[in-house]
């Protein structure tokens, strides 16, 4: 049956209402990025920047004592790191609570999902405590260990394990295969969508992170950038120039992966149950 062409164009009238808005943000970050304070500030609302020469750009980034280009190595690190070992761990969680139906497992999986109500902030506070005992303070790993068990992303490789074909596993095991070699070699191969969502969710997610790297990176040199961007908002005012601009250095690399890996993400998501 044929959708009508009044069905198809009010779906596309919705749908570039919607990118409109969701575009927008990126237009008032671009704009002010490369307007002036006075120009950000004015009562007239004013659709072109005024000042397209780069120097708010390049001040930013060469300013040594705010050390930005220093925080998004920082930023870098620790998401590709909490990236990687977010995605081996989460994934052999999910796969051992998809394959295994004991009461044990069904009791690990429900704290695992109740820690999902769990505002992620009430446990900032012993997650210090034992950073600060091990040592970890201003660190990579107090930055990175902390947040590497991921309860969403655990759930969402279990719902994605469930959907996955037990018979291929089963052939494995047939052929001399153990647990381990059948993981890694039969069911991630052909799981790569569902990987590549998670670890995009997870490495946007670390990109913007910005309380706990407060918290944990007391050290000016092991501060990440949104940490760094917050210095442009003191008491004294807000330096809308320098703090869009470093904005606008700041996405690209999150915008750069979700980009490249949208496709994955829409499948990954979709194939694991959660649609």
């Amino acid at each position: 049956m044929r959708t009508p062409p009044a069905v198809r164009v009010a779906a596309y009238v919705a749908a570039s209402v919607l990118a409109v808005l969701f575009l927008l943000p990126f237009y008032v970050i671009v704009r002010n990025a490369f307007s002036t304070q006075t120009w950000i500030t004015a009562p007239q609302w004013h659709w072109l920047p005024n000042a397209l020469d780069g120097r708010t750009l390049a001040g930013v980034l060469g300013n040594a004592n705010l050390g930005i280009t220093q925080s998004l190595l920082n930023s870098a690190v620790v998401a590709v790191a909490q990236t990687a070992a977010t995605v081996v761990v989460s994934l052999m969680a999910g796969y051992a609570l998809a394959r295994t139906s004991t009461r044990a497992a069904r009791v690990i999986l429900g704290l695992t999902v109740f820690t999902l109500m769990v505002p992620t902030a009430v446990t900032f506070v012993p997650m210090f405590v034992m950073a600060s005992s091990l040592g970890w303070i201003s660190t990579y790993r107090g930055l990175i260990i902390p947040a590497v068990f991921s309860a969403f992303a655990t759930y969402l490789f279990r719902q994605g394990f469930l959907d996955f074909p037990v018979e291929l596993e089963e052939s494995a095991y047939l052929d001399g295969a153990n647990a381990w070699t059948t993981l890694w070699r039969i069911v991630v191969p052909n799981s790569l969508g569902m990987v590549a969502a998670v670890g995009t969710i997870t490495f946007i997610g670390a990109w913007n992170a910005f309380l706990w790297p407060l918290l944990i990176a007391q050290d000016p040199g092991m501060r990440t950038v949104q940490v760094t961007l917050s210095q442009f908002m003191t008491s004294q005012g807000v330096r809308y120039p320098e703090i869009f601009t470093g904005a606008l250095v700041a996405i690209v690399p999150a915008l750069v992966v979700f980009l490249f890996l949208q496709r994955w993400l829409v499948q990954g998501v979709t194939r694991s149950g959660l649609k």
